[in-house]
């Protein structure tokens, strides 16, 4: 069990999302209605074929349904908690330009730390233009001595260092993603999702932290399922990560916060 007061608030904060889903959210109180799910049960005698929980392709499909009846925005931000997990993961200097490499994220992270400023690069155009836009902001930083950190998967922050030639590419921090399916021994990473953002990172305490004020997640039949408990709009309640990935949820024992495993 999670540390007493971090459960009951983590719990209360999703049972607040799946209410607010049943009653605002046109997919979530059909599906509900019709098909049911559990924990919480919000129609009782029906608890789902799979729980509750919905894959990935269901809700890009059905984007609209996603917004509250009182209206919101349809825009997925895969880039979406960046800000919230560095500090776990990395705690960058001020002034440092975070490089988000990755061809699903088009706007830069909107929710950064002050002091920091992000951009996103993305890895199947790189070298084709490397003396405009970010490629040169991302070259005259590290000729400066801007500290540089760089977010992507391993093969694509390569790239991103083999596309600078003339630039001092020590100079970029890396930080690796990892999907739920990859959580590996670190030393250090985020975890991310398509649809979700980024859902935590590891910790010194060698674990791979959720960011719980902000992410629940359950076991269910077909694996584990993420819910953004801040989000209002699209809300993304129970999402079966990758379609379902067979995990655990467990408390850190140093920090009593929740930690997700293989």
């Amino acid at each position: 069990m999670l540390a007493g007061s971090v459960a009951a608030l983590w719990r209360r904060a999703y049972r607040r999302v799946v209410r607010t889903a049943f009653d605002t959210v046109p997919f979530y109180r059909e599906r509900w209605a019709l098909d049911g799910r559990t924990d919480p049960t919000v129609v009782p005698g029906r608890t789902g074929s799979d729980d509750g929980a919905t894959e990935p392709r269901d809700l890009r499909r059905a984007v609209v349904d996603l917004v509250p009846l009182a209206g919101g925005d349809t825009r997925v931000d895969a880039a979406r908690g960046l800000g919230h997990v560095l500090d776990s993961a990395r705690r960058p200097l001020p002034g440092t330009l975070v490089v988000v490499v990755d061809t699903a994220v088009s706007p830069p992270p909107s929710d950064l730390p002050r002091g920091l400023r992000g951009c996103t690069v993305d890895p199947e155009r790189l070298g084709a233009d490397p003396d405009t836009g970010v490629g040169a902001e991302l070259a005259a930083a590290l000729h400066g001595g801007r500290p540089v950190l760089a977010v992507g998967g391993d093969k694509d922050l390569a790239r991103l260092c083999a596309a600078l030639p003339g630039s001092p590419v020590h100079g970029i921090a890396r930080l690796p993603r990892r999907a739920l399916s990859e959580v590996d021994a670190g030393p250090y990473g985020v975890l991310h999702d398509p649809l979700l953002g980024y859902v935590g990172a590891f910790r010194e305490c060698g674990r791979w932290h959720l960011d719980w004020r902000r992410v629940y997640a359950r076991r269910t039949r077909r694996g584990l399922a993420l819910t953004l408990l801040t989000q209002r709009s699209p809300m993304l309640v129970d999402v079966l990560v990758e379609g379902g990935v067979r995990g655990a949820v467990e408390p850190c024992p140093r920090h009593g916060t929740p930690v997700v495993s293989l």
